[in-house]
């Protein structure tokens, strides 16, 4: 049997039989990778992947909003890290929430070959083009009852369709479909003084429907089909009564390990759900990605490199960082582990 994650958010791992699961309306991919961060890239289906059950568990933790807790058991026959086949990716959207998650299917492998090796990297260097799209975060005017949504002008003219200036004022109805196909009616007006464009009727219903708040972020993209899609992140809370949780902290941690250990001696078909937004890192690597980072790189103190990050609204920028240290993060349970080893001090 499997188990969805918990408001979109928690992390399972269960033994796969084979079943194609509930049938779930099929989600846009241009708009889940919009609502997902301009850094997430899941590995291709039917390529070789590294599974780390380190990283899973810390998901766990960061769904939760909770450490890795001392007392979760060791288990010493669990590698630090399962060379996977791929089997099935699918793509996910919490109905509640609207957060974005995938579900992947995998299997321990023993090897693999120089040819998994290149197309894995292929499928990975594999051009993607760049959906148009814009990401505001709300302000607490944006979800006023009695208000509208501000759209920066240069957002307006790149992704809405454009106004006839000769009407007084310039007004169009806007429909957008979210993550799960239910449509939404906006009317765009350019008005006010200074002049600006509003989203206003329709924007009310969307915000109590989807109950954004303050802080909430929404985001507007345009894509190959020349279809208007939204969708929504939420801003990180604290859940409301982590004591009430069906599943404690401690049990999902230990289900995970528990289920890892018995698939990696049994070699047998596992499914995992990833949320971008909850897990600190991705916990399913593609095989080039791995290589390149453990092979092709050496690393050493005090050297310096570049990596990305995600900013406000989902822009990027490159920080560069300096390695303080390199050990095991957790010498107890992971030891001789490469996931998260590097300890780094990072720049402006």
């Amino acid at each position: 049997m499997k188990l969805p994650p918990a408001n979109g958010s928690g992390s399972i791992l269960t033994a796969s039989n084979g079943e194609g699961g509930e049938k779930n309306n099929i989600i846009n991919p241009e708009l889940w990778q919009a609502c997902a961060g301009p850094l997430v890239n899941l590995p291709a289906a039917g390529t070789h992947v590294v599974y780390f059950p380190q990283g899973h568990s810390e998901q766990v933790a960061a769904s939760m909003k909770k450490d890795v807790d001392a007392q979760i058991p060791s288990y010493p026959n669990l590698q630090s890290k399962l060379l996977c086949i791929l089997h099935n990716v699918t793509l996910h959207a919490d109905t509640e929430t609207d957060e974005v998650y995938a579900q992947m299917t995998l299997q321990p492998v023993p090897s693999f070959d120089r040819e998994a090796l290149l197309r894995s990297d292929l499928l990975m260097k594999a051009h993607k083009p760049q959906t148009e799209f814009f990401c505001k975060s709300l302000t607490a005017s944006d979800t006023s009852t009695h208000g509208g949504f501000s759209v920066p002008r240069r957002a307006a003219e790149k992704i809405f369709p454009p106004l006839d200036f000769s009407t007084h004022p310039p007004a169009q109805e806007l429909v957008a479909r979210d993550l799960h196909d239910n449509v939404w009616t906006f009317r765009h007006i350019y008005r006010g003084q200074p002049k600006r464009h509003l989203l206003t009727t329709g924007w009310s219903l969307f915000v109590s429907g989807k109950r954004l708040f303050a802080g909430d972020s929404v985001l507007f993209i345009r894509d190959e089909k020349q279809q208007l899609l939204l969708g929504i992140r939420r801003a990180n809370r604290q859940p409301a009564n982590l004591s009430s949780s069906v599943l404690s902290s401690d049990s999902m941690h230990i289900g995970v390990l528990t289920a890892a250990a018995h698939v990696a001696a049994n070699n047998s078909p596992f499914t995992v759900f990833y949320n971008p937004r909850t897990s600190p890192s991705e916990f399913v690597i593609p095989l080039a990605k791995y290589y390149k980072a453990v092979y092709s790189n050496q690393i050493s103190l005090g050297m310096r490199f570049w990596m990305m990050f995600e900013t406000e609204e989902s822009g990027t920028r490159r920080y560069m960082g300096t390695i303080t240290g390199i050990s095991d993060l957790d010498g107890v349970r992971w030891k001789n582990s490469q996931w998260r080893k590097l300890q780094v001090g990072w720049l402006g």
